[in-house]
């Protein structure tokens, strides 16, 4: 008996996947894609793939800015509302998000030290 195929995420947790990361003097900004989730009215669990290392010897204390293709840049942030920064990230892999597009609201619920 053949099992029927289902496809994966259909209609649950959106995943996006980052493009590259640079560092400035004030900021860490991993850039993405545009997505249907990203600067729309969504509310809701957003999963992210870091695809790319934080280079070595950045400074800790920066504050994690994501952006779109649009250029719309988001604070990362932490249960209190903090900024995430560069020590809160151990490395590439999956974190889970809450993202709440009407309060510009992106906050770490995963892989925060």
């Amino acid at each position: 008996m053949l099992l029927p195929i289902y496809n994966v995420n259909t209609r649950g947790i959106s995943t996006i996947r980052s493009l590259s990361v640079n560092v400035t003097t004030t900021e860490v900004r991993f850039d993405f894609n545009n997505h249907r989730n990203v600067g729309s009215p969504y509310r809701g669990l957003l999963i992210v793939d870091l695809a790319q290392t934080i280079p070595d010897g950045t400074t800790a204390t920066l504050p994690i800015v994501f952006t779109t293709a649009s250029g719309n840049p988001i604070n990362v942030t932490t249960f209190n509302g903090e900024n995430v920064t560069v020590a809160q990230i151990p490395g590439t892999g999956v974190y889970l998000f809450w993202l709440d597009a009407g309060s510009n609201t992106l906050q770490l619920l995963t892989g925060a030290l």
